[in-house]
C-alpha cells in the first residue's frame, strides 16, 4: 500500500523543511511513503528547498491559483503516481507529522474513505477567542449542511482513500476543506475524524486577511456547496419564505373582504400575489436546479470512470467498481 503526503506551498521556503522533517518515514500497514509539493506560484526558493530535501514529486504553477486549485492538482498527481492513500497537510508545520498515522489508520483498516484531523481548537494558544468561536460555528454549519458529525470542518489535515480521491470535485477557488465535507456527506462516503495535535505558529495564516473576509467567503462556499448537492431543498425553503408571507397577507385581505372592508386593501392583495408568485417561481427554479444536479451526478460518474481508466487502466465500460 502506497501513501503520498501532499503539501500545497506558496512562498514556504522558511518553513517547508521544518514541515518535511516532521513527516513520518514509516507507518505500519504502509509499504511505501512518498512526498509531493504543489508549488502554487511561489517566488522564493520553495522548490529548491523541496528538491534539496528529496521530495519525490513537484507540481508547479507559473502563477498563484489558490488553495483549492492547488489541492486538486496535487490529488490528480498523487493518483497518477499510484497513491492508495493521500494525506494533505500544511507547509507551515501547523499539524503534528506523527499524527499522520492516526489519519491513515481508519483507511488502512477499511473503516473510512475520508478522515479529518480534529484540532484542539479551544487549547490552541495562537487562536483568538473570536476565531475559536467562528471555527466552532463554521463546523456546526457544515455538519448541518453535510449531515456529518465532523467537529473541525476547516481542518486541512486530512486523508483520502484512492477511491474517495477519484470522486473529489472542488468547484470554488477559495478552499477545498468545507466543500469536500459537504460532498462526502451528501454522497454517503464513509467519513470520520480523529483527534490530532498542532504545533506552535510559525507564520500567520495566508488564507484570509481578516476575520470578516474569512466568515464571508466560508459562508458563500457552504451555501454554494449545499445548493449543488441539495438544490431542491435549498430553493424550496428559500421560496417558502415569500410564499408564506404572501399567504398571510392574502389571508389578512380575505378577512377584511369578508367584513366588507376589502376595497381599501387592494394594495395588500397585489403585494400578496407578488410574494406568492415569487415563492412559486423560486420553487420552479429549485426543480430546474434539481434536474441539473442529477446531470452533474452523471458527469461526476463519467469523470470517475475516466480517472479509473487513466490512473488504474480500467476501461470506462468496465462495470467493476
Amino acid at each position: 500500500m502506497k501513501l503520498i503526503i501532499q503539501i500545497p506551498c506558496l512562498n514556504e521556503a522558511e518553513t517547508l523543511e521544518i514541515a518535511l522533517n516532521d513527516l513520518p518515514k514509516h507507518i505500519d500497514g504502509i509499504d511505501e511513503i512518498e512526498y509531493l509539493i504543489v508549488n502554487d506560484g511561489s517566488v522564493d526558493n520553495t522548490v529548491e528547498v523541496a528538491k534539496n530535501w528529496g521530495v519525490n514529486y513537484i507540481v508547479s504553477f507559473k502563477r498563484n491559483k489558490g488553495l483549492a486549485k492547488g489541492f486538486m492538482a496535487g490529488i490528480d498527481a498523487c493518483l497518477k503516481n499510484g497513491a492508495d492513500i493521500i494525506v494533505n497537510t500544511d507547509a507551515d508545520n501547523q499539524y503534528c507529522g506523527e499524527d499522520i498515522e492516526k489519519l491513515v489508520r481508519p483507511i488502512i483498516e477499511g473503516k473510512a474513505d475520508v478522515v479529518i484531523g480534529e484540532r484542539p481548537i479551544d487549547d490552541t494558544e495562537h487562536f483568538s477567542p473570536l476565531k475559536k468561536k467562528l471555527q466552532h460555528f463554521g463546523s456546526y454549519v457544515v455538519r448541518k449542511a453535510s449531515q456529518t458529525d465532523i467537529p473541525d470542518a476547516p481542518s486541512g489535515f486530512r486523508a483520502f482513500s484512492r477511491e474517495a480521491a477519484m470522486h473529489i470535485n472542488v468547484m470554488n477557488n477559495y478552499t477545498y476543506t468545507l466543500e469536500t465535507i459537504v460532498q462526502a456527506g451528501r454522497s454517503a462516503w464513509a467519513i470520520t475524524s480523529v483527534p490530532i495535535r498542532t504545533n506552535g505558529e510559525l507564520r500567520k495564516s495566508r488564507l484570509f486577511h481578516s476575520m470578516g473576509a474569512y466568515v464571508k467567503r466560508s459562508m458563500i462556499t457552504i451555501i454554494r456547496a449545499y445548493m449543488m448537492y441539495r438544490p431542491l431543498t435549498f430553493f424550496s425553503v428559500l421560496g417558502l419564505i415569500p410564499f408564506t408571507g404572501g399567504f398571510l397577507i392574502g389571508l389578512r385581505f380575505l378577512i377584511f373582504w369578508l367584513r366588507g372592508a376589502g376595497g381599501g386593501h387592494v394594495q395588500s392583495l397585489i403585494f400578496a400575489s407578488t410574494l406568492m408568485l415569487l415563492g412559486f417561481m423560486t420553487f420552479i427554479v429549485g426543480l430546474q436546479a434539481d434536474v441539473i444536479a442529477n446531470n452533474r451526478k452523471i458527469l461526476e460518474d463519467i469523470q470517475y470512470r475516466i480517472r479509473k481508466s487513466e490512473y488504474d487502466g480500467v476501461s470506462v465500460f468496465d462495470e467493476k467498481e
